[in-house]
């Protein structure tokens, strides 16, 4: 592979292979936490749905602070960490994984809770009357119902992900071959005068970015029509 097309492949694949793990990841957690949300009410909930949202808020980098003094070697999950692997997290593409999960889980809990929400309580209360328990209720009725919603918001976070960088960068570093993401690798072209890489690593990110929206306006546009 010549220099050229390794240095544009290595962001591409580095990037997508975080962005997926943090997808399945954010698809699981986030679907949990929306459902939670939209169907319980427990004292906090407030507090933790404003911490949730939090990161769509705050600069990525105050994030990617936040992120370091908590999964950092001295941090109280790098403590764990470092205790049982012996080697910190940070500056590896894991980290990178870490960052994306971070700041793509709000857009899937917010899309996905509203999902959630707009489905027929009282299709839910007549399965619990033919003996369905919650926890079937919720798969077998609420998420089958809420699907396009959670769908749209796990476009969204994928989306999302490819196009981190603050968090990232404070997190997983700039390190060459290791943790340079597409968007940090344009950031790194542009310093270097690299214009013909940058350019064709912005008109990726900005073609996919069109497809993600173009995807989840089908989605909801599609929900629509079978409401």
């Amino acid at each position: 592979m010549t220099p050229m097309l390794d240095q544009i492949w290595f962001p591409i694949s580095i990037t997508f292979r975080i962005a997926a793990i943090s997808s399945c990841l954010v698809l699981c957690s986030g679907v949990f936490l929306a459902y939670i949300f939209a169907r319980h009410n427990f004292r906090g909930k407030e507090l933790v749905e404003l911490l949730i949202t939090l990161p769509l808020i705050l600069p990525p980098t105050v994030i990617g602070y936040f992120l370091v003094i908590i999964v950092g070697k001295n941090g109280i999950i790098g403590q764990f960490i470092y205790s049982i692997t012996g080697t910190g997290i940070l500056f590896t593409w894991q980290a990178g994984v870490i960052a994306a999960y971070t700041v793509s889980l709000p857009l899937m809990v917010r899309t996905a809770q509203a999902a959630i929400e707009s489905v027929d309580k009282e299709l839910e209360y007549a399965a619990y009357v033919l003996g369905r328990s919650e926890i079937e209720t919720a798969l077998l009725i609420t998420l089958p119902l809420a699907k396009r919603g959670i769908l749209a918001g796990l476009v969204l976070s994928f989306a999302r992900a490819v196009g981190e960088f603050g968090a990232t960068l404070m997190l997983a570093g700039n390190i060459p071959g290791k943790t340079n993401t597409m968007s940090i690798s344009i950031y790194s072209a542009f310093q270097a005068g690299n214009d013909e890489l940058a350019n064709f690593l912005v008109l990726i990110l900005t073609l996919m970015s069109l497809l993600s929206i173009a995807l989840t306006g089908k989605i909801a546009s599609r929900g629509k029509l079978n409401a």
